[in-house]
């Protein structure tokens, strides 16, 4: 038989067997536990999925969405200061506690500096004002009004939307 090189060490060797694909029990065994630890690691990564909580789902959903408003808005001034200060937030207008059923509207969420969304509440007087000239005050009234249907999305339509917004997001970039 032709000599062969060892899938662990990638030394030259001649095979015992024609299947053989290691060059000693010592690289044999070094294989197996790899392999142990790959299918591990698949396993893993699938049990920690199925544990996900709809909680979670919804905050892995929410960074997805938050990316994409960033990337959405990149190269824009702050919506309620007008500046570039730090750093880079996607601010609810009507915050997702008050009005969860807006949480992924976009018309909902804009860039907003670090200073205005944390600090400042959102500087939501200023956020109206300036919302009103990007959006149209139809579209403001709209997110202001306390008529919205309630949501109460399955886990299912959160991946989708975690989804719809890495899309979107690849597609930006």
């Amino acid at each position: 038989m032709k000599d062969k090189k060892c899938k662990v060490c990638k030394t030259m060797f001649t095979p015992q067997r024609p299947l053989q694909s290691v060059c000693s029990p010592k690289c044999a065994y070094t294989q197996i536990e790899a392999r142990k630890r790959t299918e591990w690691k698949q396993r893993k990564e699938t049990i920690k999925k199925e544990l996900l909580s709809r909680s979670d789902h919804l905050k892995i959903a929410q960074t997805a969405f938050n990316a994409y408003i960033r990337k959405r808005d990149e190269g824009k001034k702050c919506i309620s200061c007008g500046t570039y200060n730090g750093k880079k937030n996607a601010g609810h207008f009507m915050s997702v506690g008050s009005t969860p059923e807006l949480r992924f509207n976009e018309d909902n969420v804009h860039l907003q500096c670090e200073r205005c969304n944390s600090f400042l509440s959102g500087n939501l007087l200023n956020y109206r004002i300036n919302l009103i000239e990007r959006i149209g005050v139809d579209k403001v009234e709209f997110l202001e009004r306390k008529d919205h249907a309630p949501s109460k999305l399955t886990i299912e339509e959160i991946q989708a939307i975690t989804k719809k917004y890495r899309n979107k997001l690849k597609n930006i970039k």
